[in-house]
């Protein structure tokens, strides 16, 4: 039987790394984020977003994904507006995705970023938290040329209640290597090959 495992995290704190190192080591990985980013690809989805905020968001039929970050950023309502559309959608996706697994999987891993806030821990059989000191993870912003924490994470719950709600916590402060090496043992307690999860 496969395990279930939600993944999530603090922005910045390596929850995109921890997931791609629980793939490299034979885990079934599904990241909402692509799901969502998919998604405005899909014919129906971009309708109602024209719908709702005109041609300015497809121009040439295209969902400009920066024009609708703008309007969402500015606009709790529309935010929650295109919540309403996009996450029934993306909670089908990812049954439908659980349901096609393979058999040999022992683990699959959900990336789910509001994984807490959305109340969705009991869709899993355990919880991960991925989490990081501030000052490296306003750190690993700059370095993709993002704006710092400051702002971004209103909607999220502290990493401290990440950190207190998640079966397992990962820190992710040190190198890529150590986080794979993190995830190894992680993986093998979550799988039955290690201590029980």
């Amino acid at each position: 039987m496969t395990r279930f495992i939600g993944l999530t995290g603090g922005i910045g704190a390596g929850k995109s790394e921890a997931l791609a190192a629980f793939q490299r080591l034979g885990a079934a990985t599904l990241s909402t984020d692509q799901v969502t980013h998919d998604l405005l690809d899909d014919e129906e989805v971009r309708g109602e977003l024209i719908a709702r905020w005109g041609d300015r968001v497809a121009p040439g039929g295209t969902v400009d994904r920066d024009e609708v970050g703008r309007i969402v950023f500015e606009s709790p309502d529309e935010l929650r507006w295109l919540e309403s559309v996009l996450h029934p959608r993306v909670g089908i996706q990812v049954l439908e995705w659980r349901q096609r697994l393979e058999p040999a999987y022992e683990v699959a891993v959900v990336e789910v970023p509001l994984l807490f806030e959305a109340a969705m821990e009991d869709a899993f059989d355990a919880t991960v938290a991925v989490v990081a000191d501030d000052e490296i993870r306003e750190r690993r912003l700059r370095e993709r040329g993002q704006e710092g924490l400051e702002g971004r994470e209103e909607r999220q719950l502290g990493q401290a209640e990440k950190e207190r709600r998640a079966d397992h916590v990962i820190r992710n402060e040190r190198s890529l290597d150590e986080l794979e090496s993190d995830v190894r043992i992680l993986l093998q307690e979550l799988s039955g090959n290690g201590a029980p999860a």
